[in-house]
Order: C-alpha cells, then structure tokens, then sequence
C-alpha cells in the first residue's frame, strides 16, 4: 500500500474534510459501524505499513500493506508519535511525524507518490530518549479564519513516572513537567481542544485513567479512573476520533501478538461508556504501532472527554 491509498482511506472515513457543524452526538454503540482506524506500524525491517481497522462486531481489518519500504534501520525505531500524510501538487504525498531512534528524537519526513518514494530526511531534536516509555504529539488548528486557534504539544512520559510536556514555538520549548505517573503502563490522546489535552492511560496494574493536561501554565494534570482493573494486557493504545463526543480504542497485547477494539464514549470517569468489540482479525507482531492521520486544520480534534 502506498500513500495515496492511505490518504484514499482517510478520505473515505472523513478525516479529510471538517466536521460539519450539524453534526449530532453519537454513542458508543451506534457510532460503531461508521469508525475507522488508520493502522501504521514499523516493521522488523524498518518499512512503514498502514492497515485499515473497522469497527463492527466483530472488528474488521484490511491486508497489512507496505507504505514505504526500508524508512528506518531495522530494529531501530523505539517510540513514535502519530503520523500526518498530506497532499502535495502535482501527485506527491508527504509523510511526517516524530520518531526516536536509539537514544535521540528526529523530526522525520519523506515523499511517495510521482516519485514513488525517496529517502528520510532526519532533523535531529535531542538526546536521553532511551528513558523514556512514550512519546506523542497533539497537533490543534481550528484554521485560518479570525479567532482561531492552533498549537502543538509534545508529552513524553520518562522511566521514573515523570511526564513532560513541550510546546511548538519556532523549535522546542518546554512547557512543564509533573511526577507521579510510575504506575502508567501505557497512554494513548483521546482529546485535542482549545484549553485542555486528555490521554487515557493504563496502568500495571489494570486500571484504566483519563489525565486531562491544561494547556495553560503551571502544568497540573488532572487523573480520573475510568475503570479500576482488568487492562493490565494492553503493551499499546491506539486512539481515534469514533463519532461526535467518543474515540475508538485499539488495545495491542505484544505477549499474545493481538488486538482487542473498543468504542469508548465521552470520558465521564467511572460513567464511561465502554463497548467491547472483539479481537481485530489480524497478527500484531511489529515492533512500534501508531496512528495515520490528515493534516490538522483539515480534520476533526480527538474529542473524547
């Protein structure tokens, strides 16, 4: 699978064109059938894949295909954030994202398309990554019109439970940082607004929390547990937007080389919604798993609480 067909798989699932204004609340259960997930993953060899995952009951997913080949040195890749894929003229699509590779953060980008595909190219952030368990970065922009708003983030969650956060300020900025998330196992964005960043996160224990992070200053996330046990599986979560007010959520369990999708409704803590779809008829054996999305003033914010 090559870019186009991802960006045609965006196109088919919306997320390349605005909400519209009318658009109503969904539930999780009725939302179901119209949710898609755009898969990406790096393989053992370093390719860049994309796969298509459906909801339905059970869940449904495309053949695994192969986006760009030999992208990254194999086994090399340790974290990486979601990734945009965006139009080019003539008939190019550029592919960028965030990526760590050994120890060092790279801003990463390449083309396919007329040209098929050509090489990487590395803009080196910084180092001390290999202490880090997660990286992601949220991508807001209501667009060019007059009182809209646009930021970017980064959050990174370092081995002795501190999360951090940087903001996108012609370069990297840092923009706080608070303790006490040892426990997390692992995170994935579930909500982009104006004022606030959710991620739902899983601990090593089972239980499941919100952490609602406010752009504003100091930063001082604000945790609810959404369930108290039985999530202890998942090594990965994968997040996208599943109707108006509720996300889709893909578990991965690495032990077993499977995966579990949800409908998940508006994060409300203890009263969310949560709808289990079933295992996702695929093999998840590739080393690093993420999420393709369009570019940001052209597609909907994660609105999941």
């Amino acid at each position: 699978m090559r870019g186009r067909s991802v960006a045609a798989a965006l196109l088919a699932t919306g997320m390349l064109a605005p909400l519209p204004a009318h658009a109503q609340s969904t539930s999780p259960a009725k939302a179901t059938a119209a949710c898609n997930l755009s898969l990406g993953s790096v393989n053992a060899g370093g390719d860049h894949t994309s796969q298509g995952i459906t909801a339905g009951t059970p869940p449904k997913a495309t053949a695994k295909g192969i986006e760009a080949a030999d992208r990254f040195a194999p086994g090399a890749t340790r974290l990486h954030s979601t990734w945009t894929i965006e139009p080019e003229v003539p008939a190019d699509w550029a592919h960028y994202g965030e990526v760590v590779l050994g120890s060092s953060m790279y801003q990463a980008s390449y083309r396919t398309g007329a040209v098929e595909s050509d090489a990487v190219t590395f803009h080196r952030i910084g180092g001390g990554w290999d202490q880090f368990s997660y990286f992601e970065e949220s991508v807001y922009d209501e667009g060019a019109h007059a009182g809209s708003v646009a930021h970017t983030h980064y959050y990174g969650l370092r081995n002795d439970g501190t999360l951090f956060r940087w903001r996108q300020d012609n370069g990297w900025k840092a923009a706080g940082s608070y303790p006490g998330f040892s426990a997390v196992k692992t995170m994935a964005l579930i909500s982009q607004t104006r004022t606030y960043d959710t991620f739902l996160a899983t601990t090593k224990g089972g239980a499941l929390y919100t952490i609602r992070i406010p752009i504003s200053s100091p930063m001082k996330p604000i945790v609810k547990q959404v369930r108290s046990r039985t999530w202890q599986g998942a090594e990965q979560l994968i997040a996208e937007r599943c109707g108006q007010y509720g996300v889709l959520l893909l578990g991965i369990d690495k032990d077993t080389k499977s995966g579990y999708l949800y409908a998940v409704g508006h994060a409300n803590g203890a009263s969310t919604v949560i709808n289990s779809l079933g295992k996702v008829p695929t093999t998840f054996d590739d080393p690093t798993y993420f999420r393709w999305t369009a570019v940001a003033f052209a597609n909907p914010p994660l609105n999941g609480e």
